[in-house]
This record gives structure tokens, C-alpha cells and sequence, in this order.
């Protein structure tokens, strides 16, 4: 029997790797890795490997929102 991949279109990804983190928020991979050793962002190690959430980013996108009034 031939092994069979489970795909399902409702599934979001959660955890993006640097260089997936920075197509998602739109800078490069080095500005996203500064990011995340300032501070600015949580993120999570598993070994070598740095992973971001999405809800973080999502949150850090609405946090650094800025309204100019004039």
C-alpha cells in the first residue's frame, strides 16, 4: 500500500522559519534576525533552528502601526 499525504486547505502553517518570517512581514532575512536578538520579537529555538509564530508577527504588524493626523 503506497503511503498517502494528508492535505487539508483549512490547515495554516503557525511556525515559519527566518526566511519564511521575512516573505511573510517583507524584510530581509538579516533584518528579521535582528528582530528577534533585540527583542522585538518573541520567537523559539528548537536546537539550531529559530522559529517565529505567525501570531507574533501578526502582532508586532499591529503594534508598530502608526496613525499620522493632521
Amino acid at each position: 500500500m503506497k503511503a498517502q499525504r494528508i492535505t487539508n486547505p483549512q490547515a495554516i502553517k503557525r511556525l515559519y522559519s527566518v526566511k519564511e518570517a521575512s516573505v511573510y512581514l517583507g524584510r530581509s532575512v538579516w533584518a528579521v534576525r535582528e528582530m528577534l536578538w533585540a527583542g522585538k520579537m518573541p520567537h523559539l529555538k528548537d536546537g539550531r533552528r529559530i522559529l517565529v509564530d505567525l501570531r507574533d508577527m501578526d502582532a508586532w504588524i499591529d503594534k508598530s502601526k502608526v496613525v499620522t493626523e493632521f
